[in-house]
C-alpha cells in the first residue's frame, strides 16, 4: 500500500480567476492548471480533472498541492471555489447548490477546445458531496470519481443521525464564515471584526444551547444563520433532506454507469456514508465501483498516516502517498494505462487490532492490523451473532430467561457524558486573529483553530484534552448513567467486521429522550497499561421521537416499554485473546450529538431541560442485544 509517487513528466502554467457562469447568472471563481512544455501549454485536447471546494481553492492548492502536481503528470486540473464562497458570487446555503453548480461547471468544462471529453474529480469532506452532487444529476461527461471521506444521506447520517444533529456542521457555520473573505458576505468592514475579535468561542455556545436566530455571531452573515438554523431545526426527513445535493444515494440511478472508488476511514466523520454508497451503486452499475477503507480520521491527507487518535496501527496502515493511487487510479480509466487497479478487489479494507498491549514510540496504544481483500459488503461469510445484554453487567450469547430484569439510570441533560474520540470532523473553533493581523486570509485557518472535539480513538477516561470533561477525571464507564456491559475475556481472538446493530427494549419518564452505543475493545491491563485501556471502536444515537422511522415524530407515553434500534458505523476490528467486548449504554454523547433536553418541545427549540429516568429492559420478553458481524478465522 506504500506507493511512491511518480516523476513529473510536465511543467505547469495557471490562469486565475476564469469566470464560469452558472445557470442563475452567478459566476464562479475558478484556476486551470495546464501540462505545459518550454513555457508554453501541452496542445491539442486533454483529460481534466476537477475539484469544487468551499475552502479557498488557492490556500487548498497552497496546502496540499495536488492541482499543480496531477498537471504535471498529464491532467488539466481545474480548481473552483463554491457558491458563496472566497472569489465566487452568491450565497452559501449549505451542500444544496453543489448539484446544479457541479452539473453547469462539467458541462462548461466539456465545451472547452482543451478537453477530450473525460472528466475525473477528486477531493474530500465537503469536495467529496461536490462530486456525487452532480452525478445524481446524471452529468454526462463525467469520466471517473473519487469521492473521499463523503456523505450518502446527511439525515441518516453524517448531518444528522438517529434523529440528533452532529454539532460539527453548526460548528462549520462559525469557523466557516470567519474565514470565508466573500467581497458580498464582508461588504461591511465591521463583519470580519465581529467574527474574528473577540467573537465568542463556538465551545462556549455549547454551553447555551440550542444557539437562537439573532443571539450569535451568525446574525452578521445571515446566509450561515439561515442555513445552520435550518439543518438544526428541520428533524423530520423531509424534501429538504431528499435533495440531491444531501441524499445523493437516492439518485444512484441517475448517476453516469464510470468506475468510482470511495474512500473512508473507521475513524471518519463518513464511514456509514462510503460503505452505502459502494453497496448501492455498485449493485446498480456494470463499471467498476470499489472502495478503500483504513484506520483513519478525516481529511485529505489522512490516508497517508499510521494513527488515530491516540491509537497507533502499524506503518502499514499509512498508504504512502495518497495522490499516487489517484494517479494510478485516473491512468487507468482515463488514460487506458494498464495496472493494478482494474484487476484489484473491490474491498480493501484495514483490520484493525492483534498488534500486542505495548505503548508505541510516539506514545500511542499500539493496536495494530493488516490489510485485507473482500468481495461484497457485508463479508458472505458473516456470523452475525447476538450478544445480549444482562442484569449484572455481562454481555454474552445466552437470551436472558427471567420475567422482570432491567437496569434504570438517571439521565441530567445539565451533565452530558462527554465524547471520548470518535468518528467526527471540523468540530473545531477559531481562535482570535493574531496580533497586528487584520485579514483573515493572511492566517491560515489551520493556525487558528482548536479541537472542541478530538477524533478517533482514545482510552475512555475522563481528561482535560476532552471537552466537558470535569475533575477527578475518572473513567466514563463509571458514571452512574453510564451502563456498562461486558463479555468475559475472550479464550480465543474474535474478529467483528461489518455493519453493526444495537436493539434496546427502553422505557423513561420523559416522552422523548435519546440512547446512545458505544463499542469498546476493553484491553486487560498489562504493564504498559496498568489499568487497561478501553478503546472506543464505533457509536451511535437514536432520538427516542423517531424510534419509528425518521419521517415523523412520535413521543413516548412516559412509563411505556419500546423498542429502539441503534445503527452504529460499521467497522472491522480484531477483539484479541484476553480483551473484552464492551458495550457501553447511556443517553448522551457531546458534543459529538446534541443533547436531548427530554421534554419534548421542538428540536432546535426548547426552552427547558428536565432529569429523565431511563430503563433498559433485558428480561424474556425484552431481551436487549448487540448484533456483531463476527468473521470465523481462516
Amino acid at each position: 500500500m506504500n506507493d511512491t509517487e511518480a516523476t513529473p513528466e510536465f511543467d505547469c502554467i495557471l490562469k486565475e480567476n476564469v469566470i464560469v457562469t452558472m445557470r442563475d447568472g452567478i459566476q464562479l471563481a475558478t484556476d486551470i492548471y495546464f501540462p505545459a512544455h518550454d513555457d508554453e501549454i501541452v496542445p491539442g485536447p486533454q483529460p481534466v480533472l476537477l475539484q469544487r471546494t468551499p475552502y479557498d481553492k488557492s490556500a487548498v492548492e497552497r496546502s496540499l498541492g495536488d492541482a499543480r502536481w496531477f498537471a504535471c503528470r498529464g491532467y488539466i486540473s481545474v480548481m473552483q471555489d463554491c457558491r458563496g464562497c472566497y472569489l465566487s458570487e452568491g450565497d452559501v446555503n449549505f451542500l444544496v447548490p453543489e448539484a446544479e453548480d457541479g452539473y453547469d461547471t462539467l458541462e462548461w468544462i466539456g465545451e472547452q477546445e482543451w478537453c477530450n471529453g473525460k472528466v475525473g474529480t477528486w477531493g474530500t469532506s465537503w469536495a467529496g458531496w461536490t462530486q456525487t452532487a452532480p452525478a445524481a444529476l446524471g452529468a454526462k461527461n463525467l469520466a471517473t470519481m473519487i469521492p473521499n471521506q463523503s456523505g450518502a444521506n446527511g439525515h441518516r447520517s453524517s448531518v444528522r443521525q438517529g434523529g440528533a444533529i452532529e454539532l460539527r456542521f453548526i460548528a462549520w457555520a462559525f469557523w466557516h464564515s470567519a474565514t470565508n473573505s466573500q467581497e458580498k458576505l464582508k461588504s461591511d468592514p465591521s463583519i470580519d471584526p465581529a467574527l474574528n475579535l473577540g467573537a465568542t468561542p463556538f465551545g462556549d455556545w455549547l454551553t447555551r444551547w440550542p444557539i437562537r436566530r439573532g443571539q450569535t455571531q451568525l446574525k452578521v452573515v445571515p446566509p450561515y444563520e439561515k442555513f445552520a438554523l435550518e439543518i438544526l431545526t428541520r428533524s423530520d426527513y423531509d424534501e429538504y433532506w431528499k435533495h440531491p445535493s444531501l441524499a445523493p444515494i437516492e439518485y444512484m440511478e441517475d448517476f453516469p454507469d464510470i468506475p468510482v472508488l470511495f474512500v473512508g476511514g473507521w475513524y471518519d466523520s463518513y464511514t456509514r456514508s462510503t460503505f452505502e454508497n459502494f453497496v448501492r451503486l455498485s449493485s446498480l452499475k456494470e463499471s467498476p465501483v470499489k472502495v478503500l477503507v483504513g484506520p483513519w480520521t478525516h481529511g485529505s491527507t489522512k490516508p497517508d498516516l499510521s494513527y488515530a487518535g491516540d491509537v497507533e496501527f502499524g506503518d502499514g496502515a499509512a498508504l504512502g502517498s495518497f495522490r499516487q493511487l489517484h494517479l494510478r487510479w485516473y491512468d487507468c480509466w482515463m488514460k487506458g494505462v494498464s495496472n493494478d487497479i482494474e484487476s484489484a478487489a473491490p474491498i480493501r479494507i484495514f483490520v484493525m487490532g492483534g498488534g500486542g498491549d505495548e505503548r508505541a514510540q510516539s506514545g500511542r496504544l499500539f493496536h495494530g492490523g493488516s490489510w485485507r481483500n473482500e468481495y461484497e459488503w457485508p463479508l458472505a461469510r458473516t456470523q452475525f451473532t447476538d450478544f445480549f445484554l444482562h442484569e449484572d453487567g455481562s454481555l454474552n450469547t445466552e437470551p436472558p430467561v427471567g420475567e422482570s430484569s432491567n437496569t434504570t439510570y438517571q439521565f441530567d441533560p445539565s451533565n452530558p457524558v462527554p465524547s471520548i474520540g470518535g468518528n467526527v470532523s471540523s468540530l473545531i473553533e477559531l481562535d482570535d486573529l493574531p496580533p497586528a493581523i487584520a485579514d483573515p486570509a493572511l492566517a491560515p485557518r489551520g493556525t487558528r483553530t482548536h479541537e472542541v472535539m478530538k477524533a478517533g480513538g482514545f482510552d475512555q477516561v475522563e481528561s482535560p484534552e476532552f471537552y466537558g470533561c470535569r475533575a477527578p477525571y475518572l473513567p466514563t464507564g463509571s458514571r452512574g448513567d453510564v451502563l456498562v456491559f461486558e463479555t468475559d475475556p475472550l479464550e480465543t481472538d474474535v474478529e467483528v467486521t461489518g455493519p453493526i446493530e444495537v436493539s434496546l427494549w427502553v422505557s423513561s419518564s420523559a416522552p422523548d429522550t435519546d440512547f446512545t452505543a458505544k463499542l469498546i475493545d476493553a484491553y486487560p491491563p498489562n504493564k504498559w497499561y496498568p489499568f487497561g485501556y478501553a478503546l472506543n471502536i464505533t457509536d451511535s444515537i437514536m432520538r427516542l421521537r423517531y424510534r419509528n422511522g425518521p419521517e415523523r415524530q412520535e413521543l413516548l407515553t412516559p412509563g411505556d416499554i419500546d423498542k429502539v434500534v441503534i445503527t452504529l458505523y460499521p467497522t472491522s476490528n480484531l477483539f484479541a485473546a484476553g480483551h473484552r467486548i464492551r458495550l457501553d449504554i447511556s443517553s448522551s454523547n457531546f458534543p459529538r450529538f446534541d443533547v436531548n433536553p427530554n421534554t419534548g418541545e421542538p428540536i432546535g427549540r426548547n426552552r427547558g431541560q428536565l432529569p429523565a429516568s431511563n430503563t433498559i429492559h433485558h428480561e424474556a420478553l425484552h431481551p436487549s442485544f448487540i448484533r456483531l458481524p463476527i468473521i470465523p478465522a481462516l
